[in-house]
This record gives C-alpha cells, structure tokens and sequence, in this order.
C-alpha cells in the first residue's frame, strides 16, 4: 500500500492527488491521535497539537504560531472536550466532500493549466480564506469577543471550482439526480449560499469560502493577463525539492600514457584538403598507386580514417 501510495504522489502532473493524499495523511494521523486521547481521557493531548495546525482568530495567539495561516488549509473538522462528549466528533464528512469536490473540479484546472499552477492556486486560496476570515473576525463589531479557530480545505476548494468557471465558464458537470449543469452555475450556487451563511454559525468557514472563490477569480484574470500570482510558490516548492534531491557522483576517468601519446599523435596529424586529395586521385588514374610519393600515400592515408 506504501508503495502504491508513493507510486501515486511522484506521478506526472498528478498535484491534486498529491494534495487529496497529504490532507488524507494528516486527517489520519489526527484520528489515530484522537482515538489514544479518548481512550486515555486525556483531551490536553488531542488539543495541543491540533490547535497548532489550526487557524486562532486572536492576532495575539496567530503570533504565535504563524505557519497556521497555511496548515489550516490541510486540517479537517475534530472536536474533543472531555466536559461535553456528546460534542464530539470526527470531520469525517468534512474532509470527505472537501477531497470529492477537489478532486473533480481539479482534474478540469489541470488539464488546462496543469499541475504546478494548481498546487499554487491551492495555497494562494487558503491564504487568501485565511486572511479574510482574520480581518473580518478582527474589524467587524458582530465578530467582537467571538474567539474561533478555522480548520478545512474549503477555501481552496472554493478557489480552484471559481477558477474553472472563469475560465470555462460553459464547462459542464453531469450532477446524479439533476443532469447537465454549466459550471458557472455551480460555482455562483456555492457563493451565494457561503455569502448567506456567512452570519450563521459557521461564519468563520463561509467567510474563507468568499475569500477562497476571490482569489480564484483573480488569479485567472492576473493570468490572462499575462501575471502568474503564483510563481513564487512553484520558485519555493522547486527549492526545497532540490535540497532532498540526490547529487549525481562525479565520474572520473584516467586514461594510460599510450592512450594519450596515440591521442596527441592522432590529433596532431596533418589535416588533407579536397584540392590536395582530388590531386592525389588524379595521379593514381594516371600513373597508379605506386606513383605516389611516401607523404602522399600517407594523406591518401589519413584521409581514408576519416
């Protein structure tokens, strides 16, 4: 199965497998952290790491640990509290719908962009969901005093189906139970009910929907244009690729003494020009081979190695 899975993630051109199968790894590795927390009774274990992977509302708490604004985006939907067990659960339908809804609107983006601007778009989606829904929870008086965390791929999800519609607009998914639908229309669906939720009680995640779908709609008019928004991430994901990247072993060779003396002696040989071999064939018509002197028959020679 490892292999399998390893086999999967080198393919060419294959970065929304990639994708589906990190964010399968870390929800994995979670649930079996979970699972040890729960029956130990020990919540602070779970806790302690999930929350580093997850995005504070709090400024102060994102201090303190940055690299969240981009983790977030590969965590699903986990809740432990020992006070209250009724509410807990396991994301499992989170992550479940996030991957299928990825996995085929980014299958449609690679086709056409391929894989190295889909994982970009990714991460530029997830930051952009991530900052909007800090500055909205930190600006807004309706968010004042609410403190929350973001977890979830949606707003990279979010990002990649509005890229598609604005790029292929009149592309058309076959939906089970409705038929043909243009995706433009699935994406603007989305949107809406996102905007409408926004309020709700998941704020948080419909508020980095809108910012996800944003960045989407930018990053292929930038493109259009002529402007790749994400460069920079496929100039660092290269960098860091060649670090773990075995160095080819330098070969060296040494060759005997009478190897480089045939060598020099083959190179330093007189070079024989048309004129002078087309004069030499002349005499042999004429007079035969043995009317060639001892430095002709060596350039008829020479000429004849070539």
């Amino acid at each position: 199965m490892f292999d399998e899975f390893k086999n999967a993630f080198q393919r060419y051109n294959n970065g929304h497998v990639q994708l589906i199968i990190i964010n399968v790894v870390v929800f994995l590795a979670l649930g079996v952290l979970f699972v040890v927390a729960k029956f130990s009774q020990s919540p602070s274990l779970f806790n302690s790491v999930y929350l580093q992977l997850a995005l504070p509302s709090d400024l102060n708490d994102l201090l303190h640990k940055p690299w969240t604004i981009l983790t977030y985006s590969f965590t699903h939907l986990f809740h432990y509290s020992l006070g209250a067990p009724d509410r807990d659960q396991i994301g499992i339908f989170h992550i479940l719908f996030n991957m299928l809804g990825f996995y085929w609107f980014a299958k449609v983006f690679i086709e056409y962009l391929g894989s190295d601007k889909l994982i970009s778009l990714y991460v530029l989606g997830g930051l952009a969901g991530g900052l909007l829904f800090l500055l909205l929870y930190n600006t807004i008086p309706y968010f004042e005093g609410n403190i929350s965390i973001l977890v979830g791929a949606s707003a990279a999800v979010f990002a990649v189906m509005t890229a598609v519609a604005v790029l292929l607009p009149d592309y058309t998914f076959f939906l089970m139970f409705i038929g043909p639908v243009k995706v433009k229309y699935i994406a603007a669906f989305y949107i809406l009910i996102s905007f409408l939720f926004s309020a709700g009680d998941n704020a948080g995640g419909n508020i980095a929907h809108l910012g996800g779908a944003l960045m989407g709609f930018v990053y292929i008019k930038q493109l259009q244009a002529g402007v790749n928004w994400g460069s920079w991430i496929t100039v660092t994901l290269d960098w860091f690729k060649n670090l773990f990247k075995p160095k080819p072993k330098v070969k060296v060779t040494y060759r005997s003494e009478d190897r480089l003396k045939k060598t020099k002696s083959s190179s330093s040989k007189p070079q024989v020009s048309q004129e002078e071999l087309d004069a030499i064939l002349d005499k042999i018509s004429v007079g035969g081979y043995e009317s060639l002197s001892k430095e002709e028959k060596e350039k008829l020679f020479n000429a004849s190695k070539k």
